[in-house]
C-alpha cells in the first residue's frame, strides 16, 4: 500500500498528478483545501491537497525512489527552515542558537495538525516499510491520536484493563517491582511482543463484537501480523489496520450526471428497507440543494401505500410523478421527461426469494438500455442478518451492476455488515441513512467514520 499527498490548484489537477505517479487504480482518501504560506500568503489563492492511496504490488526500485524523493524533500524543508531561522536571528540581532532556544508551546505544535486530515503512514508500502517507530517517515503518536480522534485512547484504555493479570509468568522471566521496573531475568523484547499480541487480540475481538465476519477479521489481523516489524509501536499497527480497512471499502461515485439527456436512477431492494424514503431524501437534495430538475416514477403497483407516499413527496417538491405498469410505459415516461436531469424510479419491494418479480424488475431495467443512461442502487438495511444479506446480494447480482445503500444505521449498534457486504459483493457503498427525516438523514458513505466505529472508536 502506498499513500501520498498531492497538491494542485484544483482537485482535478491534484488527482491527475496522483494518477500520473501512482497509476489509475488509486483510491482518494481525503481532499482538503490548504492555505498558502509565506509572505503575501493572503493574496494567493488556496490550493487543494489530495491524499491518494494505491493497493498493489510495487517493485522495490519504485519504493526506493519514493523513499529517496521523500528524503530529499525532508532535507530541503530542513534547509529552508534553518535558513529562515538564521535570517530572523540576523534581523533581530540574535544568533541562530538564540532563535533555536526559544520555547515552543506543545499546544501550538499539536494544533498544527488538522482534525480533518486522514492518517498517512508513509509514502512507502505499509507492508514494505522497515520497522520504524515514531521518527523518520512514520507519524508521531500525537498525530495518530488526532487523526484517529478518540480511537487510540479508547483502545489503549481497554488494553490496559485486559492485559497481563490472567497470564502465568514464564520460567525465569523475572518480574516487576512496586515501581514497575523489571527485575533481573526479564526479557523486555519478549514482553513487548506479548504486549503487541494482546493488542492485536483486542482489535480482533472488537471487530468480532461489531459483527465483522470471523474470516475477514482474521485476514486483517494476519496481514497486520505479517507486516509487523521489530519495535513496531501500537500506533503504527493501529494506523496500518485503519488505513487498510479504508482501502478495502474504497470509494463510490454515487449518483453521476448523464452525458446527454436525463439519468434514470433505479432503487432496488427487498421489502421494508426504506427505499421510498431513501428516494425522497436523495431527490430532495438534488432538487432543493443543487437546483436540478427531477421526476419520480414507480413500478411498485403492489403496495398502494408506497405509491401514495412517493406521490406525496412529489407534490411537496413540485416535481412530476407517474405510476408505471409496463416496460413500454417506462420507456415512454423517460422520453416525456427528457428535459429532466434525473428520473428516480422506485421498484417493488418484495421478498428476495420471489424469482418471478426479480425477473420482472430486470425487464424494466433492460427496457431503457437504448433509451437513457441509468444507474442502479441496491438498498439494504444494516439491521438485516449477515446470512440474509448474502442471499439478497446473490439474487440482485445478476440483475445489473449496482452500488449499495445501507439504511437504518441508527437502529443497530453493530455495523460489521457494511464491511462484510462490501467484501462479499464487490459493490461500493454510495450512501447511508440514519433516521426518517427528509432530506436530512442521509449522507455519502464515509469510510473513515465507519472504520473508527468498527475498531471501537466513537466515529466523530
Amino acid at each position: 500500500m502506498i499513500i501520498k499527498k498531492f497538491i494542485g490548484r484544483t482537485e482535478l489537477e491534484a488527482v491527475q498528478s496522483a494518477k500520473t505517479e501512482l497509476g489509475e487504480n488509486i483510491v482518494i482518501m481525503n481532499v482538503r483545501k490548504v492555505k498558502a504560506k509565506g509572505l503575501f500568503a493572503s493574496l494567493r489563492s488556496k490550493k487543494v491537497e489530495v491524499t491518494a492511496a494505491v493497493e498493489e504490488d510495487v517493485p522495490m526500485d519504485n519504493l526506493r525512489k519514493l523513499a529517496r524523493a521523500q528524503d530529499r524533500k525532508m532535507q530541503e524543508a530542513k534547509k529552508k527552515d534553518s535558513e529562515s531561522r538564521e535570517d530572523k536571528g540576523a534581523k533581530s540581532g540574535l544568533g541562530p542558537s538564540a532563535e533555536m532556544a526559544k520555547p515552543v508551546s506543545l499546544s501550538a505544535q499539536t494544533t498544527e495538525v488538522s482534525q480533518n486530515d486522514k492518517p498517512s503512514v508513509s509514502k512507502e508500502s505499509a507492508g514494505s516499510t522497515k520497522g520504524k517507530d515514531n521518527t523518520g517517515s512514520q507519524m508521531s503518536p500525537s498525530t495518530i491520536e488526532q487523526k484517529l480522534d478518540s480511537l487510540q485512547n479508547l483502545l489503549e484504555s481497554q488494553f490496559k484493563q485486559t492485559s497481563v493479570q490472567n497470564e502465568k509468568p514464564a520460567a525465569n522471566a523475572g518480574s516487576e517491582d512496586a515501581g514497575g521496573n523489571m527485575t533481573p531475568g526479564s526479557d523486555p523484547d519478549n514482553e513487548k511482543e506479548r504486549e503487541m499480541d494482546r493488542f492485536l487480540k483486542l482489535l480482533y475481538n472488537t471487530m468480532l463484537d461489531n459483527e465483522i465476519e470471523e474470516k475477514l477479521a482474521n485476514e486483517i489481523i494476519i496481514e497486520a501480523n505479517k507486516n509487523r516489524k521489530p519495535n513496531a509501536t501500537m500506533d503504527f499497527i493501529l494506523s496500518a489496520i485503519y488505513q487498510r480497512m479504508i482501502l478495502k471499502f474504497g470509494k463510490s461515485d454515487g449518483i453521476t450526471p448523464a452525458t446527454k439527456g436525463p439519468k434514470a436512477i433505479f432503487f432496488l431492494g427487498p421489502t421494508g428497507v426504506g427505499k421510498t424514503t431513501t428516494i425522497a431524501k436523495v431527490a430532495s437534495s438534488f432538487s432543493v440543494n443543487e437546483k436540478k430538475k427531477v421526476a419520480f416514477l414507480t413500478t411498485d403497483t403492489y403496495r398502494i401505500a408506497a405509491t401514495d407516499q412517493l406521490r406525496t413527496y412529489a407534490g411537496i417538491l413540485g416535481v412530476p410523478f407517474r405510476v408505471i405498469y409496463t416496460e413500454d410505459e417506462l420507456a415512454a415516461a423517460i422520453e416525456d421527461f427528457s428535459d429532466c436531469d434525473y428520473i428516480f424510479i422506485d421498484t417493488a419491494g418484495h421478498s428476495h426469494k420471489n424469482s418471478d418479480l426479480l425477473v420482472k424488475q430486470k425487464k424494466f431495467i433492460d427496457s431503457i438500455k437504448d433509451v437513457a443512461e441509468y444507474q442502479c442502487f441496491l438498498v439494504m438495511s444494516a439491521t438485516t442478518k449477515n446470512k440474509d444479506l448474502r442471499v439478497i446480494v446473490d439474487n440482485y447480482r445478476e440483475m445489473s451492476d449496482h452500488q449499495l445503500i445501507f439504511t437504518k444505521l441508527d437502529e443497530t449498534s453493530s455495523l460489521g455488515n457494511l464491511y462484510n457486504m462490501r467484501a462479499y459483493s464487490g459493490a461500493p457503498i454510495a450512501y447511508v441513512t440514519a433516521g426518517q427525516n427528509v432530506p436530512d438523514d442521509i449522507e455519502s458513505f464515509n469510510a473513515q467514520k465507519i472504520v473508527k466505529l468498527l475498531l471501537g472508536g466513537n466515529g466523530d
